[in-house]
């Protein structure tokens, strides 16, 4: 069922894309759908020109028969569309489950408008029960732990840091950075957390993302709800 919910919010999102757009294209389950729902729509006649923000997205939409640019060339776009490891209060999010966090959060920045898709079960009403992953630089690794784990106590929050793994070994992103993935348990202060985590020099960006998206679209077994910020 949840990947069934995951289709329908991205086929809820295609009614926002026009003509002309330039777009980019989130990384994860669920936007893997929306590129698929795209690409048949390309296939038909529909124009646009795609930023992806992984590897693994552009491959992709390079097999729908989607158009890629880069953000190099096309510095501005009209509408990134997303997915989210948690949805809260005022579309306040968590990302970066696919290790994409970085190129997601530059891609979101350069649109005049974010979407977000995802099934219910992402939506919350406090964040903090998935991991924030933090991109962090390879060298200086235990300090920069370090430091994160103090800024967290500072905070008043626990914390549990993984330095994710993938077949055994560090997981590597497309900028060659590894991904500490931190349990705070609840965090009902984003703003200050992200503030202090910003603040680490070993620390290339973190999964909050907060005022970045405009509206969500999140699919129940009752349809697709429009969350705006």
């Amino acid at each position: 069922m949840s990947d069934d919910l995951k289709r329908r919010a991205a086929e809820a999102a295609l009614a926002y894309v026009e003509d002309g757009m330039r777009l980019g294209l989130g990384t994860g389950s669920t936007t893997t759908h929306f590129v698929a729902l795209l690409g048949r729509r390309v296939a038909e006649g529909l124009d646009v020109a795609c930023v992806a923000t992984s590897e693994a997205t552009a491959q992709l939409a390079r097999k729908a028969g989607i158009a890629l640019t880069t953000l190099d060339d096309t510095p501005e776009l009209d509408l990134t569309v997303d997915g989210a490891d948690e949805i809260g209060p005022a579309l306040a999010l968590i990302k970066g489950g696919g290790g994409a966090l970085l190129r997601e959060k530059m891609v979101a920045y350069a649109s005049n408008r974010m979407i977000v898709i995802a099934d219910a079960g992402k939506q919350v009403v406090e964040l903090g029960a998935f991991p924030v992953p933090i991109e962090v630089v390879g060298f200086g690794l235990t300090a920069t732990a370090l430091a994160v784990e103090r800024a967290a106590i500072e905070l008043g929050l626990s914390v549990a840091l993984d330095l994710r793994e993938r077949d055994g070994k560090p997981f590597a992103t497309d900028g060659g950075h590894r991904i500490l993935d931190a349990s705070f348990g609840r965090i009902p202060d984003p703003e200050a957390l992200a503030k202090r985590l910003a603040e680490i020099p070993g620390v290339v960006e973190h999964g909050l993302f907060l005022g970045f998206a405009d509206l969500a679209l999140v699919a129940s077994r009752d349809g697709v709800a429009k969350i705006e910020a």
